[in-house]
């Protein structure tokens, strides 16, 4: 083994570790931290510090803590997956990465159109990051995705662009949309408005629902077992029987399969509402009427 290749698989294994590293930190955090507990318990992301500001505390929670282990997480996967694509020795993770690019460019312009192509690295972001936030609760971590205030930032975020693209005609041509028809312009606004607070409680509402689900019914084939089986002789009465199967069937459609679809929702409205709301015709029309003023 030369010295270049050694370098390679070094660099392959310190990516592998600090793909790793983030998610096992918030594991052990979570297992310091949390109190110990007698039945069923649902409560929000714990409170870890305070931090005094002038209007309001900024409160550092476990939902916070989450998701940056979890966007460290996704950038060394990311280092670790293109890792050695510029030296022309394509692997098999290479094909993975350009795979997954082509799907999601075609999926961008294939509900965005050309013009925004070039979006298809913010498409993969919030898929990403969306749906890996929701799938660390198979390693019993709290999902950054089931507090509002995170998703809430993602969706203000979507709504800062959908703006800004619905004002590159000029604020004027942006404050007529509301009035087409002049008599609906009050819910135009209203529905203007709602968009971000539609998108963070929807995909906030369905994860923190599966959630809370999954572990009431958890807790009800605890007790059920108990009422059945709890004469059972010796240790035998103390095994749920009614607890083996259904939860793990019930957390891959809530933790794997619903995470994930809200992912794509979530991914699939950011882009419908951006190119949706951008006047492309009339945004061509006043560049071309620019460039013919500069040519006189």
């Amino acid at each position: 083994m030369n010295k270049l290749t050694r370098r390679f698989r070094a660099t392959d294994i310190l990516y592998i570790i600090m793909m790793i590293l983030p998610i096992s930190v918030s594991i052990v955090i979570k297992i310091l931290t949390t109190p110990a507990s007698e039945g069923i318990s649902i409560s929000g992301a714990r409170i870890f510090f305070r931090i005094p500001a002038p209007i309001q505390e900024l409160l550092i929670t476990e939902s916070q803590v989450n998701s940056a282990m979890v966007i460290l997480s996704l950038f060394f996967l990311c280092r670790y997956l293109t890792h050695g694509i510029e030296e022309g020795a394509w692997l098999k993770r290479h094909h993975l990465a350009e795979i997954l690019v082509e799907k999601c460019n075609a999926m961008t312009v294939g509900n965005m159109g050309d013009y925004f192509k070039n979006f298809s690295p913010f498409v993969a972001a919030i898929l990403a990051l969306s749906g890996f936030s929701s799938l660390i609760t198979l390693f019993g971590l709290y999902p950054p995705t089931s507090d509002v205030n995170i998703v809430a930032g993602w969706a203000v975020l979507v709504f800062i662009l959908i703006t800004y693209y619905k004002m590159k005609c000029g604020p004027i041509e942006y404050a007529k949309s509301f009035a087409n028809p002049p008599l609906m312009a009050p819910l135009n606004i209203i529905s203007e408005i709602a968009t971000p607070i539609s998108m963070a409680f929807r995909h906030y509402g369905n994860v923190l629902s599966g959630s809370v689900i999954s572990v009431l019914v958890a807790a009800g084939l605890s007790g059920l077992s108990n009422l059945i089986f709890g004469a059972l002789p010796g240790f035998l009465g103390e095994i749920p029987f009614l607890q083996v199967g259904l939860p793990a069937i019930l957390s891959i459609y809530f933790d794997i399969f619903s995470g994930c679809l809200q992912a794509y929702i979530f991914a699939m409205l950011t882009m419908l509402y951006i190119s949706g709301g951008f006047p492309l015709e009339l945004y061509k029309e006043r560049k071309a009427k620019k460039a013919q003023k500069c040519r006189k």
